[in-house]
């Protein structure tokens, strides 16, 4: 049974809700995210996105609940690099942490808007020329290359991004923040704060975490909807996780040994898939496998030598505002 329009509008509400209530209610006030309210938030976006993969199994059968799973584990474990890389653009820019949930959660807002853009192209191309799927492949195999050779390097340079040098060129901003506004109005006319170039800077790096994503979940799925309801869940849960492990997410020593490997086996995935078609159960073993394995030896070396340090202890040295260069 193919979604319909209503089923799309219907799940679009329901996100539109959740966020209006995550801003409005539970954080209309700018505060500074407790382990504790994390820990819950994450517990419960994650109940959300298993209990939509229930309804996925009853509606649409094992198959499709077992696709709309890996795609959320998927996501799920390529947004841990989305914290570490989070938590060094707020201790670069010198984000208070008060002001640190709002910037992600207009970058959570954005993140679904562009991927579903992404994934409403994607799915029309793969569809009109089935032939682009192996390109999708190639790509994966080069970025999980691309991240295991950088696996030991941290370090990044936000004042490197292009977009943000084209707002500090042709945004008027002010030169310190101003609460949790994006733009202020001095005099006759309006002025854009220093959050406002932080949250381009996070926007535009969620944009190319986008890049390496969706093309994975395409490994194990063609259904646009799962592709999208998976990826919407998880995504809506990375506020929660990033307050929840972003001063431990440096003991995750093979985390990006993990990521890399995930890549690699989805470009694998969807470069045979016309020759082999993969169960989803064996598909979701190998996803789980790689993960565990990865998180079983940082934890190990975490304990054996005592590593690990808060992320805010990042090589970048904080910054009073993003106008400094």
């Amino acid at each position: 049974m193919e979604p319909t329009l209503l089923l799309w509008g219907a799940f679009a509400l329901f996100i539109v809700g959740m966020l209006a209530l995550d801003l409005f209610v539970f954080h209309r006030d700018a505060h500074e995210v407790s382990m504790r309210e994390a820990a819950i938030f994450s517990a419960v976006w994650i109940g959300l996105g298993l209990s939509f993969g229930g309804l996925i199994f009853l509606w649409q059968g094992a198959q499709a609940g077992g696709e709309y799973l890996a795609g959320y584990v998927i996501e799920k474990s390529l947004s841990l690099d989305n914290v570490f890389v989070f938590a060094m653009i707020f201790t670069y820019f010198a984000v208070p942490a008060r002001y640190q949930h709002r910037l992600l959660f207009w970058g959570v807002v954005g993140a679904i808007v562009f991927r579903a853009i992404f994934i409403g192209v994607g799915a029309t191309l793969l569809d009109a020329f089935h032939f682009l799927i192996y390109a999708l492949g190639i790509l994966l195999l080069i970025t999980g290359w691309r991240m295991w050779r950088t696996r030991d390097q941290h370090a990044m340079d936000p004042e490197r991004n292009p977009i943000l040098r084209l707002v500090r060129r042709f945004v008027p901003m002010t030169t310190e923040y101003r609460g949790q506004s994006f733009f202020v109005r001095d005099g006759a006319r309006w002025l854009a704060t220093p959050l406002f170039a932080v949250l381009v800077v996070v926007e535009s790096s969620d944009i190319m975490f986008a890049i390496d994503s969706i093309p994975a979940i395409f490994a194990v799925t063609d259904d646009a909807f799962i592709v999208f309801t998976s990826n919407a869940f998880a995504i809506l849960g990375l506020r929660s996780l990033y307050f929840l492990l972003a001063g431990m997410i440096t003991r995750f020593t093979y985390l990006k040994v993990g990521l890399s490997a995930l890549l690699v086996f989805a470009g694998i995935k969807i470069l045979i898939s016309d020759f082999y078609k993969m169960p989803v159960a064996l598909s979701l073993g190998v996803i789980v496998a790689i993960l565990g394995v990865s998180v079983a030896a940082s934890w190990w070396t975490a304990r054996r030598t005592g590593a690990g340090h808060d992320a805010g202890s990042s090589d970048q040295p904080a910054r009073p505002t993003p106008l400094e260069a």
